[in-house]
């Protein structure tokens, strides 16, 4: 395996060589960023679609772009592909104590874990100068709703939240149909900024939604891609039957496409259905 990688590094230095490829050579951290994060995508995409095969190719493109950032350290004299191995290394090591470390006590279980990693976390921020908010280190350029999920189980950690029971789900609830009644109302506005109005309730009313996923346990990022994936999959199949009837989905009227649209819920599940 060691080989296979050692390999892998010199690929990577031959192609952003002065004789390699003008492409690969012209290439920078910034100009890199669409590339790593479309094959992010891609490999959760083959995780949801449960294809193996498809995952070993994604995962390799994605060891790629790590590759290629690291070359480019390398040439610039700023961090080699050695260095990001062994502080990862150190980190892992660092952050399981209860792995690494002498163990007492009853086994940690995964929640526990996982409270203990963001304590470590917090407390090498601290070391290393950086600002002490409970919200930092979640990433800006995460995905809108990732993003409100994280910042809400942060702010979660430090007591500011409602209670994790059924009385507090039934706040969070509560919370979502004030927020609907709010959209409602700023679409009755007669003043000039109704837009940015509704904009901004129709903005709390999904941070409401974030926190009702977060109490039911549920990442809102993978529910969202789910529910799309199942509308793509049933709008496709709809497609397909008004072709085998000769006709477009545009032709029909609202009640045909209605029986369309039950006919391919049908046909693809409604154990985990999407009323769309």
């Amino acid at each position: 395996m060691s080989e296979r990688f050692d390999e892998l590094v010199q690929l990577m230095a031959k192609l952003r060589a002065s004789d390699g490829c003008p492409w690969d050579r012209k290439q920078t951290h910034d100009s890199l960023k669409p590339y790593l994060l479309e094959e992010t995508y891609e490999v959760l995409d083959t995780i949801d679609r449960k294809d193996t095969g498809k995952l070993r190719e994604e995962l390799g493109d994605l060891l790629l772009q790590i590759l290629f950032h690291a070359q480019i350290g390398t040439e610039a004299g700023t961090f080699t592909i050695e260095e990001v191995m062994r502080q990862l290394a150190e980190k892992l090591v660092r952050r399981h104590p209860h792995v690494f470390g002498k163990t007492e006590g009853d086994p940690l279980n995964p929640d526990q874990v996982y409270l203990r990693w963001e304590q470590i976390k917090h407390d090498e921020r601290k070391r290393t100068g950086g600002a002490e908010s409970a919200l930092d280190g979640v990433p800006q350029t995460l995905p809108a709703l990732l993003r409100a999920f994280q910042v809400q189980a942060r702010a979660s950690r430090v007591g500011f939240d409602w209670p994790h029971t059924r009385e507090g789900t039934n706040q969070v609830m509560d919370k979502i149909e004030e927020e609907v009644r709010e959209v409602r109302l700023a679409l009755t506005s007669s003043t000039g900024e109704t837009q940015r109005r509704v904009e901004a309730e129709f903005g709390d009313l999904l941070f409401a939604l974030v926190n009702l996923a977060r109490f039911l346990k549920v990442n809102p990022e993978d529910a969202l891609r789910g529910a799309t994936n199942r509308f793509t999959e049933r709008f496709q199949q709809m497609e397909a039957e008004a072709s085998r009837s000769g006709r477009t989905l545009d032709s029909m009227s609202l009640a045909e496409l209605d029986a369309l649209w039950e006919n391919a819920k049908q046909k693809r599940g409604t154990g985990l259905s999407c009323e769309a």
